[in-house]
């Protein structure tokens, strides 16, 4: 073997050994960051399964229980606060539907003067964070007279910016030749969406659906601004004014709540993890 091919061999053999401590110290990275995201999780498990006495102790052998769910269910009226959240998220959800897509429709194959112009403006409130809005926002639901109200929480978020942007790539990428062949059999401008557009962007209706549903279920300082009684509150409220007033640091009922609160969100990312990963990859989000 010539000196050349011995060097290349080193020099390939010395490259693999590099890229095989990067793939080692990214996957130990992985970890550790796993680990450091679902430590308050485990702790919030551990606690809310065992007595107030053993919540911090991490004894193997401590007394289980189920009470501590059963406590913070009768403490607080936390089926109304379920009720409130789902009647939110649904709300927002199904607003968020029809206005984006016909928005992003309107974007994606309609030609009038200063789409251009309108499109950056929306693109313009992807930089604008609400809680910037806060104070002018509940001006405006004052006026209207909707302060502590359901209304009030969601109609601030059921223009979406992000639901416009996203569903006018998806739409773009739909081939103008379908919507021809729809005219010609005689289908007008809305049933060409609902028949054509829609159904081949379900995947990106899922992806957007889920990362809606997950940060309203989250959100909370406008509700905690704009809500007054336990008839408006959401889930997020509703934990908040538990936690600092009913149980002070009893945090093994705590821990009930938080488990509680968070399982439908769990739960539903464990069922449509895989349709949430492909839908993201489907819609071309980068």
């Amino acid at each position: 073997m010539s000196g050349s091919a011995i060097a290349t061999a080193a020099t390939t053999a010395t490259l693999r050994t590099r890229i095989d401590a990067w793939a080692l110290i990214e996957t130990l990275a992985a970890w550790l960051l796993g680990m450091v995201w679902i430590a308050p999780l485990l702790y919030a498990a551990w606690a809310a399964i065992h007595p107030a006495g053993n919540a911090v102790s991490f004894e193997l052998f401590a007394p289980l229980t189920f009470e501590n769910f059963a406590n913070a269910w009768a403490a607080a009226p936390f089926g109304r606060y379920f009720l409130n959240t789902f009647i939110l998220v649904t709300m927002i959800l199904a607003a968020q539907f029809v206005l984006c897509t016909l928005a992003a429709f309107a974007f994606a194959r309609a030609d009038f003067p200063g789409s251009g112009v309108l499109f950056a403006l929306v693109l313009v409130q992807l930089m604008v964070t609400p809680d910037v809005l806060l104070v002018e926002n509940y001006r405006t639901m004052s006026r209207l007279g909707l302060v502590d109200t359901i209304l009030a929480i969601g109609l601030p978020y059921m223009a979406s910016a992000f639901g416009i942007f996203l569903l006018r790539q998806t739409f773009k990428q739909v081939p103008v030749e379908l919507e021809e062949a729809a005219r010609v059999e005689g289908c007008s401008t809305m049933a060409i969406l609902l028949r054509v557009y829609v159904p081949l962007a379900k995947p990106t209706y899922l992806a957007y659906g889920l990362v809606s549903v997950s940060f309203h279920w989250n959100n909370f300082l406008w509700p905690l601004v704009i809500t007054n009684s336990v008839e408006t509150r959401p889930l997020t409220v509703g934990l908040a004014v538990f936690a600092t007033l009913d149980q002070g640091i009893d945090w093994a009922i705590i821990s009930a709540a938080t488990l509680m609160t968070s399982a439908p969100l769990l739960v539903g990312f464990l069922l449509f993890q895989r349709q949430f990963v492909q839908s993201f990859m489907r819609a071309g989000i980068k």
